[in-house]
């Protein structure tokens, strides 16, 4: 019994180690798991700049991947939907209303050429070991320059621990980089593609949870059109959980039609008595409008998996950053090094016709030697001592490149040279520089719309009663000029709640902002009466006609009002003026009847109030006359 236990603590153990190592969870070095780090092996060395077909692709991969190829197909697709490694050609599915993808034979797929930027396939910098059949190599991990795991984000379920991560917006990622390349604070959240709202009151930087909902638009008092879709849904998925609700009583709705396609459109329809704000808290409650997502970043770090936030991936990633610039800037180097060397050593050989004391060798030692000899008086030049590989190289120059050596030729491309290797030496000394260089370089590469962030940040996760509050109570307006919740009788101009503002115009040329109120005097004449919100208050186009009281001219004035302070009068005309009309329609006419005076014909004149272009509502007001006024009339 002790071998048969002893020998399932072993296998469990291999195994376990094996999911969450090799199958389920995702490597921080480079964010991805073994299948999709093959997947980017397989397309990199079949990389020629042409689409190929998904099909040629998995079997290329299982080369490396010895898994099957459905498993390696769907990670594929799963990866070329991120949009950031893979260019996609065909029907890779639609994330929106959760159809499928092609068949791989029909579908293709290349390298995203910004994915070499991001992932280090340099075999120097990189390691590469033998895949599991000795015949090729494949990176262990690849060394990328930038948080994978929270670019595409990651999900699996190993043994005994799991990991959930949303993908973040790139454009945040990079920014979040700089600033922890800088020592500056930084906060980043989810991002998903489907957009919709969530509220990250309690993510804890990652290992929280999120509430995610849908959008809507319910500008359609009798129909609910869902735009956004929720976190981790897609529209079928929302309509089932609809259409379920419904069933069991839960909501009411009179129809509902899915014309979901690159984006999401459910619309509801509601029977009769039921309005859009009705049934808005229950589509929260009892369907998957609003969903709770619990996330955890556990990834494997240095052979363990390892829970972190995203804070400290981002400062992990930037410090890698620049570890990463200073190897290819050293390898760079190396090799620049290596150059310069084989470029002098071409030179003296030529030049100093070194080629000409072999001519009479008869064994290969004896030609080795006589070259080598023959770069002794020249050792101060060299970069280090001549080796057996350098005299090869130097002995299969052929005759026709020694007798049209140019000499300038060669000392320009040393100069060359030399100048990057300076430059090298510069970044060197100031390698968080150059990655922040190479971050903000890699913002401007992307389209402005690729960065575009698709989820919105909200806060709901307490209930506000100003959201909940019906716009149920009237407020009247009565021939008395009071205005509030409180007058029993007259004119009702709004429908509010107790928690509205009010935006309220007077006769007089003055207006104010202030809560509904139980009774307000406003006076006898109520040009206009509007919730205070910014929206709808901007949107009116005010005409005041005013005049001055010594000259008796008369000015016309069209605003809109963008500001203002609660409980505060303004006046619309200049001080001391006195305002004869106030309108909020776009056209209209009025007539000028002026003062009576001997030898004047014309007594009154007619205007058009759209013939004058609108102004700041603090500007001066357009001159109608230079002669006095005496009254103004008003065409209904």
């Amino acid at each position: 019994m002790a071998f048969v236990k002893n020998l399932f603590d072993k296998n469990f153990i291999e195994y376990a180690s094996y999911v969450i190592r090799d199958r389920a969870i995702p490597d921080l070095e480079d964010g991805l798991k073994p299948v999709q780090r093959r997947i980017m092996h397989t397309l990199f060395r079949m990389d020629d700049g042409r689409f190929q077909k998904v099909a040629n692709v998995v079997g290329e991969c299982m080369k490396y991947h010895p898994h099957g190829d459905s498993s390696i197909g769907g990670a594929l697709v799963v990866l070329a939907n991120k949009g950031v490694f893979i260019e996609r050609q065909g029907n890779f599915g639609n994330m929106f209303t959760g159809d499928g993808a092609s068949a791989p034979r029909y579908i293709e797929c290349r390298v995203h050429p910004l994915a070499k930027e991001f992932l280090v396939t340099n075999p120097h910098i990189t390691k590469y070991i033998p895949n599991y059949d000795g015949r090729s190599t494949e990176p262990e991990v690849y060394r990328a320059k930038i948080p994978v795991a929270l670019v595409i984000g990651a999900e699996g379920i190993a043994v005994g621990m799991s990991t959930k991560i949303l993908p973040y917006n790139l454009r945040e990622i990079l920014q979040a980089e700089i600033k922890a390349l800088k020592n500056e604070p930084f906060e980043i959240f989810p991002d998903v593609p489907t957009g919709g709202l969530i509220d990250v009151s309690n993510y804890n930087d990652g290992n929280g949870k999120i509430i995610s909902r849908a959008k809507f638009d319910m500008s359609d008092e009798k129909k609910i059109v869902i735009t956004e879709l929720p976190v981790d849904s897609t529209s079928e998925s929302l309509l089932n959980s609809i259409e379920n609700a419904y069933r069991a009583g839960k909501i009411k709705i009179a129809a509902i039609d899915d014309f979901t396609t690159d984006h999401c459109q459910i619309e509801i329809k509601l029977p009769r008595g039921v309005y859009a704000s009705d049934v808005e808290k229950a589509l929260y409650a009892y369907t998957d409008c609003e969903k709770s997502i619990a996330c955890q970043m556990l990834v494997i770090k240095d052979n363990m998996p390892t829970v972190m936030t995203a804070t400290e991936i981002v400062r992990y990633y930037a410090k890698k950053l620049v570890a990463i610039i200073k190897d290819e800037l050293e390898f760079e180097r190396e090799q620049l090094t290596e150059e310069l060397h084989q470029r002098t050593l071409e030179r003296i050989f030529i030049e100093e016709r070194i080629y000409k004391s072999i001519e009479q060798m008869k064994t290969a030692e004896a030609v080795n030697k006589a070259v080598k000899e023959g770069f002794v008086p020249f050792r101060k030049e060299l970069l280090r001592e001549i080796t057996d590989e350098d005299v090869e190289k130097l002995l299969r120059i052929p005759i026709r490149r020694i007798s049209l050596f140019d000499i300038n030729k060669n000392r320009d491309e040393v100069a060359a040279i030399n100048g990057k290797l300076k430059e090298i030496a510069k970044k060197l000394k100031n390698l968080t520089l150059c990655a922040i260089e190479y971050l903000n370089g890699m913002l401007g590469k992307f389209k402005p719309e690729e960065l575009e962030r698709h989820t919105k940040i909200a806060k709901f996760g307490a209930v506000d009663v100003k959201e909940v509050a019906k716009r149920d109570l009237p407020l009247r307006y009565d021939e008395k000029g009071y205005l509030g919740l409180g007058v029993s009788s007259g004119e009702e101009k709004l429908r509010v709640t107790s928690f509205d503002r009010i935006f309220i115009m007077r006769k007089s040329g003055i207006f104010s902002v202030c809560d509904v109120p139980q009774k307000l005097f406003v006076g006898t004449g109520l040009v206009h009466v509007d919730y205070a919100e910014k929206e709808i208050v901007n949107a009116i186009l005010f005409t005041v006609i005013y005049r001055e009281p010594k000259t008796k001219l008369c000015f016309i004035k069209r605003f809109r009002v963008m500001s203002w302070i609660m409980n505060r009068d303004y006046f619309v005309a200049p001080d001391g003026c006195e305002v004869m009309h106030i309108d909020t329609r776009a056209k209209f006419k009025f007539t000028l009847n002026y003062a009576k005076k001997a030898r004047t014909k014309v007594q009154k004149e007619n205007f058009k109030a759209d013939d004058f272009a609108e102004r700041g509502m603090k500007a001066q007001g357009f001159k109608l006359s230079a002669r006095e006024v005496e009254t103004i009339d008003v065409i209904s």
